[in-house]
């Protein structure tokens, strides 16, 4: 782990600043992210663009990188002839990235978290599953499938694991139970839709399952539209007493079967003061929000 001050000794002094979308920095660069590994492809045929990619938020003012380990998983990469092996050598490698990154941003004194992604089971499947949860899998067998992953990623010393894009409450009792013993904190992130998790359960019964979890240093939403993170952030305060963390889209809306993005942006800087009053203390962005909006997350934060 690095030697930064821990980030949640840091979230009680003040908001930090999440990066932006992965993808959408990488599609910007010209890279072809069809496959069905996503931006994890990347680590096996081109991790200097992902470096490259942590660096550009960095320098916008991004105060944490979140690894490009969501959709990287052992059986994403046995699909491509990789063994476990090598698939865990790729997962240490995006915490590995992001760390290099934080080490090339300008003014290096300036303290830089980065958080292991650890997508949801559907994000594996690669067939916008993650967006409905519900995948007929027992709590055990969740548990089995994410606890290998997070063993990999937490042997290449990140700061926080990011439990991320987590659509219901199954699949994150699981998460919280996997983390146990691994010694290094995280946050529990849903992605939500009217108030409920996409699986449907209420949103206050979701974030009460972080509650009295230890390793838990933060809770709340990501990859839902800016709207429906102005209503999260309150209820994910109340209910646990945690900080927050928000980083929701830019309020387009993703077509799995198309595999493009619909409608107008609505993410803008103007609703970060609220989130940050509503009790978020880890703000950012995720698909289709890039470093210029971050940029504009991280001054209106520090107020220039």
């Amino acid at each position: 782990m690095s030697t930064t001050e821990p980030l949640a000794a840091a979230l009680a002094d003040g908001p930090v600043v999440l990066d932006g979308g992965m993808s959408n920095q990488l599609a910007a660069a010209g890279h072809d992210l069809s496959d069905a590994l996503w931006s994890a492809r990347l680590l096996a045929d081109g991790p200097e663009a992902i470096t490259a990619a942590h660096l550009a938020y960095f320098e916008a003012g991004a105060d944490v990188a979140i690894t490009a380990s969501y959709q990287a998983t052992f059986e994403g990469f046995a699909r491509r002839g990789i063994g476990r092996k090598r698939a865990a050598e790729l997962l240490a490698l995006s915490v590995e990235c992001a760390r290099t990154a934080a080490g090339r941003a300008e003014d290096a004194r300036r303290p830089r978290w980065v958080a292991a992604s650890v997508g949801p089971y559907g994000a594996m499947l690669a067939d916008g599953s993650e967006y409905r949860g519900r995948y007929g899998l027992t709590v055990a067998e969740l548990e089995r499938f994410h606890r290998p992953r997070l063993e990999a990623l937490t042997s290449a010393a990140p700061d926080v694991l990011a439990l991320e894009t987590i659509p219901d409450t199954d699949e994150a009792e699981a998460l919280l139970r996997a983390v146990r013993g691994l010694g290094v904190p995280a946050w529990l992130s849903y992605s939500a839709v009217g108030g409920r998790t996409r699986a449907g359960q209420p949103l206050e019964d979701a974030f009460a399952l972080a509650a009295r979890a230890d390793e838990v240093i933060a809770v709340g939403v990501n990859c839902c539209t800016p709207e429906d993170a102005d209503h999260a952030v309150a209820v994910a305060a109340r209910v646990t007493g945690k900080p927050v963390v928000v980083y929701p889209n830019s309020g387009e809306q993703w077509d799995a079967r198309a595999r493009a993005w619909t409608g107008e942006p609505t993410f803008s800087a103007s609703r970060v003061t609220g989130w940050r009053d509503a009790g978020a203390r880890l703000i950012g962005g995720c698909c289709r929000v890039g470093p210029q909006a971050i940029a504009s997350v991280a001054r209106t934060l520090r107020g220039s």
